[in-house]
């Protein structure tokens, strides 16, 4: 796609829409989130739909989350290499073009293992597209409006689950599972022309070599990990093929981590987690990620399978946690200016963390407006974690490093999603072969489906509580 015959660099771009034009960017770039972010937390009420259509259980079935979850995790990895070489518009386009194409093909999927392509494409382009609200955070915004700023960014990213899994349900009930591939394109076609005009192309091309064996050994790694926790419940723990997945994530990770020791320039700079606040940072998003996007995936799962709600119907009830999550989003962002970052990110992470309890405890009894009532209590939660945690992270990272810490940031979050979903899947159907899959079994399966999320986020709660405090600029 060629560029329009314009001042195109971030100076002339700067000039000529004034010193708001850096918000202009930042809105851009959270369009092209929000169109990454819809084929998560929309796709979550197909689960049940796609199992029956193609005949297959849950364990095999999550693919559909865990296979778009495994590329977008891997592919952001060489964000920052790909923004150094190409600059922000074209990397920006190509992931816009790429998602766009993907989900179309995926409408048009007649077998599970296209859908499983169509998945693993459009995570891919997603996974470009995350970072990079973080990066232009970081990179434009001054400390003192960086809260702001990611407040902003994130605004975009958390309103598209409160209103996602409702659309998606909807169109699941009217259209099948096919329309709800379609749903991002809207957002793709805007994102792609505002970027022709918006986004700024590079002064000169700044990128030394890629660290594409750090990429292969960790790729490896992040899938035979998937496999092997889905072939826990599949084949047994003690099956070859199980542990043989996990051979292979064992060697692959102490591969790659002699790899990153010896190379020039690592994909993971592993002197970043020499960094208490960093380490523990990165701990925070895993476990973090971990519980936000099993629990996305959990409820609606819960709604249409154990309380046996219509898909539209378990799409609304997340309708209004995600509204509540988007009205804490300035109140995290102005503590995220004001306070230290460890106690708001363990604050937040303890209602998120009750929240599960609560879902727990009431189980199959639960009422759909007590369903509701958790799920807001939980958005809560998580609205005062999102805006705080990149940034309470990366201000202790010297300014050379920041591309790659905000990326090693996302890819812990991404990770634990991934890692979230797979295991919750198969936790969910290795309880529900225990105390079985209909009532009052298949309550008790997913009560403790919401405790071990609880517990989890409790775990990240202690890690948020060692990061040091934030050194405030004289």
């Amino acid at each position: 796609m060629s560029d329009l015959p314009r001042p195109a660099t971030f100076d002339a771009l700067s000039q000529r829409y004034g010193p708001h034009y850096k918000w202009l960017v930042l809105l851009v770039v959270g369009i092209g989130a929000v169109a990454g972010v819809l084929p998560t937390s929309s796709f979550n009420v197909a689960i049940p739909t796609l199992s029956q259509a193609f005949g297959l259980g849950q364990n095999q079935v999550q693919w559909a989350m865990t296979a778009f979850m495994m590329a977008m995790t891997v592919s952001m990895l060489p964000t920052p290499w790909l923004l150094d070489r190409f600059g922000l518009r074209r990397v920006f386009l190509l992931a816009v073009a790429t998602l766009a194409l993907a989900s179309i093909a995926g409408s048009l999927a007649s077998t599970f293992p296209s859908v499983i392509c169509a998945r693993i494409l459009q995570g891919a382009a997603a996974g470009l597209l995350q970072p990079l609200a973080v990066v232009v955070t970081m990179r434009l915004f001054p400390l003192e409006t960086q809260g702001r700023a990611a407040g902003l960014s994130t605004l975009s990213i958390a309103l598209t689950p409160a209103f996602a899994p409702a659309l998606g349900g909807a169109l699941l009930d009217r259209f099948g599972w096919e329309a709800i591939f379609l749903l991002n394109l809207p957002f793709c076609l805007v994102a792609g022309v505002a970027a022709l005009y918006l986004l700024p192309l590079p002064k000169d091309s700044r990128s030394g070599p890629f660290d594409w064996v750090g990429l292969g050994w960790l790729a490896i790694a992040t899938v035979a990990l998937i496999e092997g926790v889905s072939s826990l419940q599949r084949h047994g723990a003690a099956a070859p093929w199980t542990l043989s997945q996990f051979v292979i994530v064992a060697t692959a990770t102490w591969l790659f981590l002699w790899h990153a020791q010896r190379t020039s320039a690592p994909i993971i700079d592993l002197h970043l987690f020499r960094q208490r606040t960093f380490a523990m940072g990165s701990i925070v998003s895993f476990a973090y990620g971990f519980g936000m996007y099993a629990s996305l995936y959990l409820i609606p799962v819960f709604l249409q399978s154990a309380l046996a709600y219509p898909a539209a119907a378990a799409g609304l009830a997340l309708v209004p946690s995600g509204i509540a999550l988007v009205l804490t989003l300035p109140l995290a962002g102005r503590l995220a200016d004001h306070h230290p970052p460890k106690w708001v990110a363990a604050s937040g992470l303890a209602v998120f963390g009750g929240s599960l309890f609560i879902l727990s405890v009431l189980g199959g009894s639960i009422h759909y407006g007590e369903l509701i009532g958790a799920t807001v209590l939980g958005r809560i939660g998580l609205g005062l974690i999102l805006p705080i945690l990149s940034l309470a992270t990366l201000r202790h990272v010297a300014a050379r490093h920041l591309g790659q810490a905000s990326v090693i940031i996302t890819y812990a979050r991404q990770l634990g999603g991934v890692m979230g979903i797979a295991t919750t899947a198969v936790f969910i159907e290795w309880r529900e072969s225990v105390h079985g899959a209909t009532p009052p079994g298949v309550f008790t399966a997913y009560s403790q489906g919401f405790l071990l999320l609880a517990v989890v986020i409790l775990l990240a709660m202690v890690a948020a509580c060692f990061m040091q405090p934030l050194r405030r600029p004289s």
